[in-house]
């Protein structure tokens, strides 16, 4: 009886869920007891989802205030009508970044051509005023995801499936939101959805 009530479930999973319907289908699956992995993620994952409409900075949010970006460098100037006009975009690389926990992305300045991660203050030829690597080089963690991800492969659900599905897509629309903005040289390291697949292919070689 309860094996039915799954099936039936998983057939009320929209094909792209909100993030609170994952929550949701997972309750039901679990029968009201989520594992605490599942918790971690989530929460993690929500606080990634809401990055732009947060109270509080992000070094995410940060990195679009262009009250630190080196306008004299990038060329700026007022039009007849006082808009400010930017010539060049900041250039920046990013990098996905796995741990044995956590997933991140991490954000590098161009200097001179290459990426540093290097302190700069009011370097003249920095696309920022200032640029402090320990708090603005890693934009947004993702706390315990790979833990998940590794937990999923072990006997996960779809509802595991569609939590990373989503998170793999929020941070690529991210990621497309400062391409929007910034001049991306590079984006290096493998994607979300490229560590679970493969995570699922060394369960597949163990088996």
């Amino acid at each position: 009886m309860r094996q039915n009530g799954n099936n039936i479930l998983m057939n009320m999973l929209n094909e792209k869920p909100t993030l609170k319907e994952i929550h949701a289908f997972k309750k039901k699956i679990c029968w009201g007891d989520l594992p605490t992995i599942f918790h971690m993620a989530y929460n993690s994952v929500s606080d990634v989802d809401n990055i732009l409409t947060h109270g509080f900075d992000s070094s995410y949010k940060q990195l679009f205030n262009i009250n630190n970006w080196n306008l004299t460098f990038l060329g700026s100037h007022k039009d007849d009508k006082g808009n400010l006009i930017i010539n060049s975009r900041p250039q920046i690389a990013l990098q996905h970044v796995f741990n044995e926990q956590h997933y991140e992305l991490h954000c590098y300045p161009i200097l001179n051509g290459e990426k540093t991660n290097l302190q700069m203050l009011k370097n003249p030829h920095s696309p920022f005023i200032n640029w402090l690597p320990e708090s603005m080089q890693i934009l947004f963690r993702i706390s315990s995801f790979v833990s998940f991800m590794t937990y999923h492969a072990q006997g996960g659900d779809e509802a595991d499936v569609a939590l990373i599905k989503f998170t793999h897509l929020k941070v690529e629309n991210l990621i497309e939101k400062l391409k929007k903005t910034f001049d991306v040289t590079e984006t290096s390291g493998r994607s979300i959805s490229d560590f679970y697949h493969e995570i699922q292919q060394r369960k597949s070689n163990i088996i």
